[in-house]
């Protein structure tokens, strides 16, 4: 008998594209799943795909106003989502448009307006948004679900969550276009989505209110180690590179200098031949055209009375986040070096210490897994392509609501850094009914 194979369309065929969606597919889950279109605005797109998947099939390929014409030749089952995150909005609703399913990479949108539109279509759609939050797949972040869902520390109260970002890995949104805020909302929703997502998962409240204060300390043309006040460098072909502390920490003359990271290449002075029309990932962090933030600390109110205190820097030593969840019965501490290849000193295990508040403490040693963002893009695609098992006792796959939250909180951060006042979730999700929980999964 002759399976019939799930029909997938791709709207934006960027790195995270190719590698975490379409070689998937065409590997571990080909006898169920087919890419049967590709969509992006720059053709030579479709050469880096086929070039770096080495296909033999021809695949359909469009331009970026072509998506009806795509729908209707090559009949998709499911669009993915996968482009530059100011493109998400046109083809979701696109898609939800054609009723078709969904699946967006985070964020699910760029901007509040954005998330009232797709909810609503969604509303009066057969099609389902689904938004990829890898880091929820974590072994460690469904352990700690699972204490709290189970009670151990009674009502949470509190939650202390401080995030960091090494030289590389912050520098590079500073690269990229991620440093306009018009393309990527800014770095409290393009990053900090995945952080307030985890809270709002973990803790299963709802973001009431936001206050934050935040800063460009490090990148743009007044950063202190900025070795000349030039616009327009580029890192590969720099003449001030060598003054430079960022590139001279990741890159060598000699050779490039190997650095783990699930979607980054270190770019190196040989490297110069970019692929794409128009666009250079290598573009001066210290450019004075940067128009969003590098640091932000917050504090948000929950609809059930938990606060959380957040911070985030993105030009630290080393990478990775401490997080403290404090509640009626207890309290749990964890903290965790992303990147031990680039952290220059010796990093432990990661574990999750339990202090109930009356009683002794308790370390949890999690089973690590191996795959991308700490072992969880390897289980989100099970539950994407193969569908989540029945017997879980929670849900890990993210709908268009929680999306929604957690781009607005990401807007209010911003927001309330710009208008020096608390915003609440109302505010930038508007008048759409956000506790509609219909299409939650």
């Amino acid at each position: 008998m002759n399976l019939v194979k799930k029909r997938y369309a791709i709207c934006g065929v960027s790195g995270r594209a190719i590698g975490m969606f379409a070689k998937p597919i065409l590997t571990t889950f080909s006898k169920t799943c087919e890419i049967v279109g590709l969509l992006d605005q720059d053709p030579k797109r479709f050469e880096v795909y086929h070039s770096k998947l080495q296909c033999q099939t021809p695949i359909d390929t469009y331009g970026e106003h072509e998506f009806d014409l795509m729908v209707k030749e090559t009949k998709p089952d499911v669009i993915i989502v996968a482009g530059r995150d100011d493109t998400h909005a046109k083809y979701i609703l696109s898609a939800l448009e054609h009723d078709l399913d969904v699946i967006t990479e985070k964020p699910m949108v760029t901007t509040g307006e954005d998330c009232r539109k797709i909810l609503e279509a969604e509303k009066g759609s057969k099609g389902k948004v689904t938004v990829t939050f890898n880091y929820r797949y974590t072994p460690i972040h469904t352990k700690i679900k699972e204490l709290v869902q189970d009670g151990k520390l009674g009502r949470i109260t509190s939650i202390d969550l401080n995030w960091y970002l090494d030289t590389y890995h912050g520098s590079s949104y500073f690269k990229r276009w991620n440093r306009d805020r018009d393309l990527s909302g800014g770095l409290s929703i393009h990053k900090c989505t995945h952080h307030f997502d985890l809270v709002n998962w973990w803790i299963t409240q709802k973001p009431a209110e936001v206050f934050a204060y935040g800063a460009l300390n490090y990148y743009g043309s007044e950063g202190e180690l900025n070795p000349k006040k030039v616009d327009g460098r580029h890192c590969g072909t720099c003449k001030d590179k060598k003054d430079c502390s960022y590139y001279s920490r990741w890159n060598s003359r000699q050779k490039n200098i190997q650095v783990p990271d699930d979607h980054l290449n270190s770019l190196t002075e040989k490297k110069i031949d970019f692929p794409y029309t128009d666009y250079r990932p290598d573009q001066c962090i210290f450019d004075s055209e940067i128009t969003i933030e590098d640091t932000y600390t917050a504090t948000i109110k929950y609809d059930k009375g938990a606060l959380l205190s957040y911070s985030v820097n993105f030009s630290l030593p080393y990478e990775g986040y401490r997080l403290a969840i404090n509640g009626t019965k207890g309290r749990i501490e964890t903290m965790e070096y992303h990147a031990p290849g680039r952290t220059p000193f010796p990093t432990p295990v990661q574990t999750i210490d339990y202090f109930p508040l009356f009683g002794s403490k308790e370390t949890i040693h999690v089973v690590h897994q191996e795959g991308g963002h700490g072992g969880g893009d390897p289980l989100l695609l099970e539950d994407l392509f193969l569908g989540e098992e029945e017997n879980k006792p929670f849900k890990h796959l993210s709908g268009a609501i929680d999306g929604a939250y957690s781009v607005g909180t990401g807007e209010a951060v911003w927001r309330s850094v710009l208008e020096h006042r608390p915003i609440t979730l109302r505010e930038v999700l508007g008048s759409v009914d956000i506790d509609d929980q219909a299409k939650v999964r």
